[in-house]
This record gives structure tokens, sequence and C-alpha cells, in this order.
């Protein structure tokens, strides 16, 4: 039975056509996948689902009868809940409080404080989870925990419809695999879900129909989920796009030129003794479990984080320990985890995002040159293929994709001589990966040292020329990347077990690790 339909949805802002006619149609029990490239309208389209934004034209039919939703209250109570991306939890209070924000079970006028917490335990123990209790406070649970949270919160409203945008993008792989379980068993009840992501494998194991968007429009809907992955990408696209990872011509490390050096570095509960080189042109891919300490060294090495010991050198040139400006006056630059919170300043154009570490070079007299620095932005974007390349827009109207390439863009424009990119492809469509990984290239080829963090096994073995592998925070194996593959490094970072190459064989050979 079909649940939910829109029907002919358009939505215009100032100058931007961001919905154009779009029908999607969702049925009981199912799980819906919502696919399109970054930009292609699915984050309005959730916000019109969510009350959020008013449509312009189209209907909205729910079980049947025709409905408007003039406010995310009215979406809550007509059964339709939206796990964004960014969740919007309350950190400082406890998880029943954000279970129950704006609807507390409540008895002659009086909260009923123990009803929420007796609730929000059944609630937790439907998804799984009875060890998330009701008064933990939510800033201090994990990424999975705090996604248990918000999705308990719409069980709360008695959802029949979840929207979930994104939701496996900070998950590690057990955690995926028990959101998963917890989606069948929703769906089991009869409750659907809209599922967006862009880990397209994903979508066959979860999914049970397609609707692909492409600049505002719905180019094809309720597609099998088995359809192939060329075919999917071909409708997001519109133009064919490499799946796998571009081929590079020829290796571009110059190995008589080291010009990121890290020496014995540790920080107390993080990591220890982390020591590795990058050479001029070098990709270093950096893989291991959430947790391991793959960020924390990004961070200390850009001097976001101070040391307890070791040191970092560029070009044989000590930099200050714990200090970004030295850093970034060193020609070190980092595309954080985080981009909305680390990285970008939403409330301003994108132009000044990018420009933003580079001032001085675009100042005249102690005024800024606008006009040199919207040329050159707008260029780079370009470059970057960002979608619309306006470098007057606020960052917060463009997508997830879109503001990570201004934040690597920022890099571009600085000229730096080591880029450190953390999960730089999160949130990203294919199209825009395709692009990313191209600009890698390019900077590898320009004699960039390149260190990037990835929590996809694949992305680090299709796009490193050597791997790090981390365990618990220290470096358990250093290797070239074609002696790796996908399952050699999983069973290190996983189980301990260091591998080696192995003689007159195409196989790595696994090796226990000593007990220590």
């Amino acid at each position: 039975m079909t649940l939910l339909r829109m029907a002919g949805i358009g939505k215009t802002f100032p100058g931007v056509r961001a919905l154009d006619q779009v029908d999607l149609e969702v049925a009981e029990g199912e799980v819906h996948c919502l696919l399109g490239q970054n930009g292609a309208g699915k984050s309005t389209l959730i916000k019109v689902l969510a009350g959020a934004h008013q449509p312009d034209d189209g209907e909205i039919t729910w079980r049947g009868a025709r409905t408007t939703l003039p406010s995310p209250v009215a979406a809550l109570r007509l059964g339709i809940a939206t796990m964004y991306q960014e969740l919007d939890l309350v950190p400082d209070i406890p998880v029943a409080e954000n279970v129950f924000l704006g609807h507390e079970p409540t008895r002659f006028g009086f909260t009923r404080r123990r009803a929420a917490r007796d609730l929000t335990r059944t609630l937790m123990a439907r998804l799984g989870h009875p060890e998330i209790g009701p008064d933990r406070e939510v800033g201090r649970l994990s990424a999975a925990g705090q996604q248990l949270v918000s999705m308990a919160r719409a069980l709360a409203h008695d959802a029949r419809l979840i929207v979930m945008d994104e939701p496996t993008a900070a998950l590690a792989a057990d955690e995926v695999d028990n959101l998963f379980r917890i989606v069948g068993e929703l769906t089991k009840d009869g409750v659907a879900v809209l599922y967006i992501s862009h880990r397209l494998e994903e979508i066959r194991r979860i999914g049970n129909r397609v609707t692909v968007l492409k600049d505002g429009r719905t180019v094809a809907a309720n597609l099998p989920a088995e359809t192939p992955t060329a075919d999917l990408v071909d409708l997001m696209s519109g133009r064919k796009v490499e799946t796998v990872f571009p081929h590079r011509e020829a290796s571009t490390v110059d190995t008589t030129r080291e010009v990121l050096t890290v020496t014995g570095l540790s920080r107390k509960g993080e990591f220890s003794d982390v020591g590795f080189h990058v050479h001029a042109g070098e990709i270093l891919g950096i893989a291991g479990l959430v947790g391991a300490g793959r960020s924390e060294i990004l961070e200390t090495v850009f001097g976001a984080r101070k040391p307890d010991t070791g040191h970092v050198a560029v070009d044989g040139k000590p930099v200050r320990p714990g200090s970004v400006v030295a850093a970034v006056k060193a020609g070190i630059g980092l595309a954080p985890e985080e981009r909305k919170a680390q990285a970008l300043l939403l409330d301003l154009p994108v132009a000044h995002n990018v420009t933003l570490s580079s001032l001085p070079a675009y100042s005249r007299a102690g005024f800024l040159d606008r006009a040199r620095e919207l040329t050159d932005s707008k260029a780079t974007l370009e470059r970057l293929d960002l979608r619309p390349a306006d470098p007057r827009r606020l960052v917060a109207e463009f997508s997830g994709g879109n503001q990570q390439k201004a934040v690597v863009a920022r890099w571009l424009v600085r000229g730096c001589k080591v880029l450190l990119l953390d999960e730089p492809t999160r949130g990203v469509d294919v199209g825009a990966r395709a692009e990313l990984y191209r600009v890698i290239h390019e900077l590898a080829a320009a004699g960039v040292a390149v260190v990037l963090v990835s929590s996809e096994v694949a992305e680090v073995l299709g796009l490193a020329d050597r791997v790090l592998v981390l365990r618990d925070g220290e470096v358990i194996a250093d290797r070239r990347a074609d002696e790796l593959t996908e399952s050699a490094v999983l069973d290190m970072v996983m189980a301990g077990r260091v591998v080696t190459e192995a003689a007159d064989t195409d196989t790595p050979e696994v090796v226990p690790e000593e007990a220590p």
C-alpha cells in the first residue's frame, strides 16, 4: 500500500530552481532509496517532506488523502520523522529529554519525567541498545549512539516514515550492520524508510526501490535496488563516470625530496610513537578503524593538537608543535572530517572561505582586493566543478559535497606543500568523488605531499602510493599500496595480524602479531 506520494513538487529560491516537477512514491514497510549528486535537490525535497520548506507547486498525498505540511511539528504529528546527516540533538541534556523534547509526557500539566525515562528504556531496548540509559548525556555518546537516540525520538512520535540522510557516514562497519538490522526490524513492523546515501553498495544491501534526482528533477523512479551501478551513475550524472579510481599515468613520487617528516609523535590516550615520512608527489593513505587515532594524528601534524612527544618537519625544517599558524606558514593544509564545525564559516560567501588562509596575498594597503579574491576563487571552484561556481553565494547554501570542495579549494589557492585529507569524500556523490580523485592526483603530480585518511579501505588502496595501517593508536604496518588487498588491511586493523609480502605469490601472507 502506498504510504506517501509527492507529485509535481516544485521549489524556487532566489535565483535557483531547486525542485522542478519532482515525483516520489514510498510504500509501507519498504526502504526507498533516494539518489542524486550533490545539488540534485535531495536535501530540499526532504525539507519539504519534513515541513521545513513549503513547496511552490505540486501536491502531497499521505495514505491516500491529500495533505499539507506547514511545519516540522505537523510532519511529526502525521508520522513523518527526519534524521538529518547533521543530527539535531541537544548535546548537554540527557537521552530521555532529547527523545521527548517538545512532546514530553504530562499529567495535570506536569512533566512525567519517570514515564519519559521508562519509555526511553523501552525504545532503546527495541533498538537493541539497552545499555544507553535515559540519564546519559547525549554529547558523551559516540556518533552511532547519538544516531540511535535520534531514531528513538522518531519512534517516540510513532513515525510511519523515517527519513535517513546519510546515516552511515560516521559509522564503523559493525555499527552499520546494527543500523541495517534495526531498519529491517522496523520495516517488518510496517514502518517505511526513505534512505539517502552516496554509498551505492548500501542500496543493494538494504533497499527495495530507487528514485534518482538530477538538477532538481526526477530522472528515474521506482527502479529495483539491483539496478547496475553504472546505470545509476549515468542517471545521476547525465554522463559516463568512471566508477573505479582514476588511473595515474606514472608515479609522481620524488624520492630525493622528503617533504613531510613525522617522528615519535605521541598523545596520551590517543596514539603513541607514530612516525612516517611523505615524499614530494606521494600520496600516503592511513587505514584503521574509527578510534584508532587517524584524525587525531592529522590534527596534531596540523598543530590543532599539541603532542606530548615527537616533532613534525616540512622540507627538513621543524614546525612549532601545537600551532596551526606555524603549520600553515610551513605549508601544511588540512581538510578536516567535520567540515561544517572545523573548516567553514557557513554564513560567509564561498570566496571568503576559499581565501581565508591566504588573506595577506589579497590585501593592498590593509584593504581586501575583492575583485582578485572573486576571480581566483571562481577559477578554483570551476576547476573543482563546484555547482554553481558562484563565489558570492553563502557556503551554507551549498550541499555537503560542494562544501567539501570549498575546503579543498582553500588549500589549492594557498599552494600548500602538504595536504592532509580527513575523510575527503564523506557525503560526496559519485561524480564529485571522481573530480576530487582527479584533483588529488593533480596535486601529487605538482609535487604536493598528500596524506589521506578514509574509512573506506578501497579508497585508501585505490588512491595511495603507500599505506600506513593503524591499530589502537599504533602503526602496525607501512606498505606499498600495490602489496596490499582490502581483506588483508581489514585483517590487520581488526585482528592485529601483520601482513608481509609473500614470496613467489601475488597474495599477501598474514603473519600473527607477536604477543606483547
